[in-house]
């Protein structure tokens, strides 16, 4: 049987069905996928019951695999394995976590506007996030398209922001929240790095934004004016019109393309509901400035 491809909107966002994600795709099924995985930015699969192992062979087909961010925290005993990130509420005991626990703290950070790794020097290209428990109310996932967010600017934005450089770091995200406990492994472990504003789809050959909350200055601008920018154009991106609500369902996976979308999680009551989200994550082939052809001055 053919696989199914069904649109959200014409544009943005589809679900996949008459697949079966366990096993191995031949190469036409994955030349459809990733087809429409370059067109609607966000490919919702339902019920799929899949192992890590089959999870990971998926991702690995769109390119090679990040090591969780965990690893660089140093975080002990972690609850999965480390080429998955654990987007949960869960402590490495498999038990909901404390109100006042520093992972608790950091995780916070995924209900900002963000794109996922923007904060490393080669960020992802997607990143491909399954639900194994999902809480009865609350939880969802917010995608935002930034292709069709910088199509919408006017020209005079559009010529503003050409051949900006952000510096991201996920120091400036959690700062926002109010989290600051970063120890001197992490902060040399991951250092700001910079990434282009406006950057063009290796897919589909179309301008994008490149924003995130991870975003914390802009090369060249007063700090003030930057972070005004940054603001406006978040609040432009993140309409209503641009935004797509993904009500998540046990054994869903949803892929999205980091390269031209921003996320976040809705609010749920975490210190009751277990939400156990695992993701893989998938780099992209360079840096944003090189694929761009920026040049960066020197720290």
């Amino acid at each position: 049987m053919a696989i199914t491809i069904m649109p959200v909107t014409p544009d943005f966002a589809a679900e996949v069905h008459d697949i079966d994600l366990a096993k191995p795709l031949t190469d036409a099924e994955f030349a459809e996928v990733e087809a429409a995985f370059e067109k609607y930015s966000v490919l919702v699969f339902c019920d799929q019951h899949l192992e890590a192992e089959q999870h990971l062979d998926f991702a690995r087909r769109f390119g090679p695999l990040e090591t969780s961010i965990a690893v660089y925290r140093g975080d002990e005993n972690l609850r999965v394995r480390p080429e998955i990130a654990d987007v949960s509420n869960l402590n490495a005991r498999d038990q909901i976590w404390g109100e006042k626990s520093r992972l608790r703290m950091f995780q916070l950070g995924n209900r900002l506007w963000h794109t996922d790794s923007s904060f490393k020097r080669v960020p992802a290209k997607c990143s491909l996030l399954y639900a194994r428990a999902i809480p009865p109310i609350g939880g969802h996932t917010e995608f935002a398209d930034l292709r069709a967010a910088y199509d919408a600017l006017p020209g005079e934005t559009k010529r503003r922001i050409e051949g900006l450089v952000a510096e991201h770091s996920i120091q400036y995200s959690r700062a926002k929240l109010g989290f600051a406990q970063f120890n001197e492994e992490e902060k040399r472990e991951m250092p700001p790095v910079p990434q282009v504003l406006v950057r063009t789809h290796a897919g589909s050959k179309r301008k994008t934004l490149y924003i995130a909350s991870h975003a914390g200055r802009i090369i060249g601008l007063a700090q003030d004016e930057a972070e005004k920018l940054l603001a406006e154009l978040t609040a432009h991106a993140t309409q209503r019109q641009f935004v797509y609500t993904h009500r998540w369902r046990v054994h869903d996976l949803v892929m999205w393309d980091d390269r031209c979308t921003m996320h976040r999680g809705t609010e749920f009551d975490d210190l009751r509901w277990r939400r156990d989200m695992q993701r893989a994550t998938v780099s992209d082939t360079a840096p944003t400035c090189e694929q761009e052809g920026a040049r960066v001055a020197a720290a």
